[in-house]
């Protein structure tokens, strides 16, 4: 029995093993699956070509950046800040000239303690010995008057006085103010020549050394000017020192006169020519042309003056020829004003930095050495601190109340 149970179980076994080889020979011969199919790729956006056959780039819809949901703590970017351009230069007003200088006329007074006051002191001395009249020439040569005025002057006072006989100090002021006034000289023109008859513009030419206070001068000549109710063109001739042309053109910004300019250490005469050209153009009044001033090289210096006169005068001729003197230096200043004249025909002299420690006497000596007027006179820094010269209010505040 258990044999017959043996051999159905082997039996069994033997057929399960003979299914199995024929499914694995008949999966052999099946035939394999399709492969899958591809995926779908899509194409990049096509690059264009070259030449011919460039293609139109493909306009893709864009979102603006209200549209885009920034993520969580993100902020905008902002936008730039409108810049809001700056308003033009206010064009001021200046100060009107009639009478300007007696406004000013406590600061000519400071110089008048070594010339105005020392005389009247020493002139009301109960004897007037020659000891006196020698300090009186003293002082008059101390106040940088010269020598030949000096003498005249002494001269005079003696006489006035000889006849006067007793002298109270009305008598003195009024005796001493009208022998000044003799010196200063009250019958010369001493009006700025900007008007000929036949023409516009006129031209004026601004010159002196360096450090005298030129081109600050030509600057506020044109707000005088201006203030007259001229139209002015500057021209920037002192092409050699830095800073020149752009301080010119601040004084004019400041009045709305316009500025003609050239390169740095350019040609002065070309500037000037082209300043004059300018103001033909645009129907001013009045073309200033402030121009160099170096003394280390006097002969360069002249030769250069001359050209930029040569070279202006194409278009017409100079009007003024201003000299700008620095009125502390006294006697080095009639050296400067000499050297000048050789060259250029002065027509007028500028007295500068006359509020401070400069001595009066100057103004009737360099009118000596050149036998041109003085016709303004700077008492100050301020914009209107430059005034015409009039002999009475120059006087008075010279010998004061």
């Amino acid at each position: 029995m258990d044999i017959l149970i043996l051999a159905v179980v082997i039996a069994v076994v033997v057929l399960g093993a003979l299914g199995g080889l024929v499914v694995g020979s008949r999966r052999k011969k099946s035939l394999p699956p399709p492969p899958p199919a591809a995926p779908d790729i899509t194409a990049p956006p096509a690059e264009p070509h070259v030449g011919d056959e460039a293609e139109t780039p493909r306009e893709e819809p864009r979102r603006t950046i209200e549209e885009v949901d920034l993520p969580a703590g993100a902020t905008a970017v902002e936008e730039p800040p409108v810049v809001e351009e700056l308003p033009p230069t206010e064009i001021e007003v200046p100060e009107p000239t009639a009478g300007r200088l007696v406004r000013l006329r406590a600061r000519l007074s400071r110089s008048q303690n070594a010339l105005g006051k020392g005389l009247l002191t020493l002139l009301s001395r109960e004897h007037l010995d020659e000891d006196t009249w020698e300090e009186i020439e003293d002082t008059l040569l101390t106040a940088d008057v010269g020598v030949q005025p000096t003498q005249e002057l002494v001269e005079q006072l003696r006489e006035r006085v000889k006849v006067l006989g007793t002298r109270t100090p009305e008598e003195l002021r009024a005796l001493l103010r009208e022998e000044l006034l003799k010196l200063v000289g009250t019958d010369v023109d001493r009006t700025v020549k900007t008007e000929p008859e036949d023409r516009k513009p006129g031209i004026v030419m601004v010159v002196g050394v360096n450090g005298t206070g030129k081109t600050t001068t030509t600057g506020k000549l044109a707000r005088v000017l201006v203030a007259d109710g001229r139209s002015v063109v500057l021209g920037a001739a002192d092409t050699f020192r830095a800073a020149a042309a752009d301080q010119l053109q601040t004084w004019g910004e400041r009045v709305g006169a316009y500025t003609v300019r050239g390169p740095e250490a350019g040609d002065p005469a070309s500037v000037a020519f082209d300043a004059v050209k300018e103001g033909k153009e645009m129907g001013v009044d009045v073309v200033l042309i402030d121009t160099a001033g170096r003394l280390h090289t006097k002969t360069g210096l002249m030769d250069e003056l001359g050209k930029v006169k040569r070279v202006v005068e194409k278009h017409a001729p100079l009007d003024e020829v201003l000299l700008v003197l620095d009125a502390t230096t006294g006697q080095n200043g009639l050296v400067q004003a000499r050297v000048f004249a050789e060259v250029v025909d002065i027509t007028g002299i500028v007295l500068t930095k006359l509020d401070g420690t400069a001595k009066g006497g100057i103004v009737v000596a360099v009118q000596r050495e050149l036998g041109v007027p003085v016709k303004l006179i700077g008492l100050g820094e301020g914009p209107d601190d430059l005034a015409p010269f009039e002999p009475e209010a120059f006087v008075d505040a010279l010998i004061g109340e």
